[in-house]
């Protein structure tokens, strides 16, 4: 089977699928990076002016961050999906759009693959945490343009009582989909710190670590938001 198909994300894009058709999606008024719509921050850390910046999305799903930055900021964006499924329901929603590609693959591979050069590199719950951090930021780093601005978040490692992980290695963790199911899927579940550290290593400095509430998830943090500059 396919890496892809073999993934609970392929599974979650299934039962998104079968609860009805994709259409064409009018534009979001701002981008989103946590889990309740309207908080934190938008598109203002990727960069001052994104106008003409060429952008690459990790984990871009339906593609409604990816719409944003190519339609109101002017970027020109790269939405980057493990699941094909999530592609074709990104290409029905924002295809018609303009300074705005949609591409199936592994985050690692693409990388590993492309000798292209990125103003700007964004993970939205995606690729950064569910890819080796020793893998995968290396290869981000490589991609992304000096002193320009890698930004993800990630599940808080303290989300519903949590501890984080106290060495580098993934710990089991679910997906929750539509139909309330549970699949098993590894993620690397760090603090700032240890993020900070493998960020490093990589040659990308922090320039920010930022922790986010839902209180429809609990009273802990639900999002940690990291934003790192290439050296």
């Amino acid at each position: 089977m396919p890496l892809a198909q073999a993934s609970p994300w392929h599974a979650h894009a299934l039962q998104r699928t079968a609860a009805g058709p994709a259409t064409a999606l009018p534009v979001r008024a701002r981008m989103e990076w946590t889990t309740r719509p309207g908080s934190g921050p938008s598109a203002e850390i990727l960069g001052p002016d994104l106008h003409g910046r060429r952008l690459l999305e990790l984990g871009c799903g339906p593609g409604h961050n990816a719409a944003h930055l190519a339609t109101r900021q002017g970027a020109r964006v790269t939405g980057l999906d493990l699941v094909g499924l999530q592609i074709r329901r990104a290409r029905t929603h924002y295809g018609r759009l303009s300074n705005l590609t949609f591409v199936a693959g592994h985050a690692l591979h693409y990388l590993q693959a492309s000798d292209e050069e990125f103003d700007g590199i964004y993970s939205v719950f995606g690729a950064v945490g569910l890819v080796a951090p020793e893998l995968l930021l290396p290869a981000i780093a490589q991609h992304l343009k000096p002193g320009r601005t890698l930004a993800f978040t990630v599940p808080h490692p303290e989300r519903g009582g949590r501890r984080p992980s106290l060495d580098d290695r993934p710990r089991r963790d679910h997906v929750l989909l539509p139909d309330r199911t549970r699949l098993p899927v590894a993620r690397w579940d760090f603090d700032a710190g240890r993020w900070e550290t493998h960020l490093d290593r990589a040659g990308l400095w922090v320039t920010s670590a930022q922790e986010f509430h839902d209180a429809r998830h609990g009273r802990g943090p639900t999002t940690l938001l990291i934003t790192a500059r290439r050296l």
